[in-house]
């Protein structure tokens, strides 16, 4: 390995070269520091032309011309989920170009603990050179399991695992859904239901039609209920208020269907627009 220090020492020092005279100016900026292990996490890439011409970032064939590097927090590499590619990237003179990616799609983050990723554009003057962005941080975390449900799909054979989980990131409680596939041993997909307080437990179960139907209290007196399907889709959302009788719950019927009782209807637009009409009415002049 030592043989190949100066090599590696000498590409180094031509990045930082070309960060120092940069006709590009290049950051890497992750909006949310804290993320769920399997939902997306976005990064921002910006570029500044500072050449004096328009200039077109786009592979060679071969080559891309932006790549990724991303690491735990150990320093190991993360292993590329497969190959990406990076649509043809055009930016005037004096302009500034910002794009964001999912770094899920790209690299097997699975497991919790902190990460840190770079970028390195290929520059589309000619002249072989590189740019290396800023170093990035995230950290991923497993949440608190809230129940979990297997499923099998049809007459394949395979499951899938339907979970229900909190995670407080930088800034609310949220709740999440989350799918697993068991013969792959992989998570299709993660996402955020909707802030939730801990006032109640959310609660979860499964219909006849194999869909997760989700339900969790957002306000002291609004609760939100949230159907997803064995793809990670959201099939339905709605809300209800709290009746006399208590709070509201899921019900499963008879036929396999699943109900909510204890619960009003409640409609945040059909509400707004009760709240406009009696804003305009009491902006009347009173009758003198």
């Amino acid at each position: 390995m030592r043989v190949f220090q100066p090599m590696a020492m000498a590409v180094a020092s031509l990045i930082m070269a070309v960060s120092a005279h940069a006709q590009l100016v290049t950051s890497l900026k992750i909006p949310k520091k804290m993320h769920l292990t399997g939902e997306p996490v976005a990064v921002i890439l910006s570029v500044t032309n500072h050449s004096g011409r328009e200039l077109v970032f786009r592979g060679d064939g071969r080559f891309p011309w932006l790549h990724f590097e991303c690491t735990d927090g150990s320093g190991h590499s993360i292993p590329a989920s497969g190959s990406a590619a990076f649509a043809p990237m055009k930016i005037a003179a004096g302009q500034t170009m910002a794009r964001e990616i999912d770094l899920g799609s790209m690299f097997q983050l699975e497991r919790p603990g902190s990460y840190s990723v770079s970028a390195t554009i290929q520059s589309p003057l000619g002249d072989g050179r590189a740019y290396r962005t800023n170093r990035a941080h995230f950290v991923q975390s497993p949440g608190r399991s809230l129940w979990s449900q297997k499923i099998g799909r049809g007459g394949s054979g395979r499951t899938r695992e339907f979970r229900l989980l909190s995670f407080t990131g930088d800034s609310k409680s949220q709740v999440y859904a989350q799918i697993f596939d068991h013969s792959t041993g992989r998570v299709v997909r993660t996402f955020p239901l909707g802030d939730a307080m801990s006032l109640r437990k959310p609660v979860a179960t499964v219909d006849r039609q194999q869909q997760m139907h989700a339900l969790f209290m957002t306000t002291p007196s609004i609760w939100s209920h949230c159907v997803i399907d064995t793809q990670g889709r959201m099939v339905e959302r709605n809300f209800h208020k709290l009746a006399s009788t208590g709070d509201p719950r899921l019900v499963i019927s008879p036929d396999g269907s699943v109900q909510i009782v204890n619960s009003q209807p409640y409609d945040p637009k059909v509400e707004a627009a009760r709240r406009a009409t009696i804003r305009k009415l009491s902006d009347r002049p009173q009758m003198l």
